[in-house]
């Protein structure tokens, strides 16, 4: 053997395999998913929801800051003018028409401070897993939160 095979070749693959055995003796963690979750961290933003005021009218007033902010422009907006009749939402507008491409989303919570009524928020839902792209178009009804019953 070669003073250069040594220093080229066999000193790096034995230095690779020094880790792998002193990693080999470290405890193993297995968690069993479905069974059991790990904690998630503070800051994790996965699933997004749209939220409603206690009274049960929607907080999203249409306004599409969120739209705006988002640096994947995954969001639309489309805003409808409130009636006294069929009153959505507290302010003049609602949103007729909501939707994020959840593919296109980087989850990067920009939505979510940009908003001022604080409608739109990223929970930590993460099993957004489907199998057909249109599925991942998230609607309205999908992100909207039901109205809670008071006497709970």
């Amino acid at each position: 053997m070669s003073v250069d095979f040594l220093k080229e070749v066999a000193r790096p693959v034995l230095a690779g395999l020094g880790i792998t055995a002193r990693r080999l003796s470290n405890k193993k963690v297995t968690i069993m998913y479905s069974e059991q979750r790990r904690e998630q961290y503070p800051r994790t933003r996965w699933r997004h929801a749209l939220t409603r005021y206690d009274s049960g009218l929607e907080r999203c007033i249409g306004c599409s800051l969120c739209a705006g902010a988002c640096p994947a422009r995954c969001i639309y907006v489309e805003a409808a003018p409130n009636t006294d009749e069929d009153r959505k939402s507290p302010g003049e507008r609602y949103a007729a028409r909501y939707e994020i491409n959840m593919i296109r989303c980087i989850f990067c919570g920009f939505c979510q401070e940009a908003c001022p009524t604080g409608a739109i928020v990223l929970r930590k839902e993460f099993e957004l897993a489907d199998y057909h792209r249109e599925d991942f178009i998230y609607t309205k009804e999908m992100l909207l939160e039901p109205i809670r019953d008071e006497a709970q």
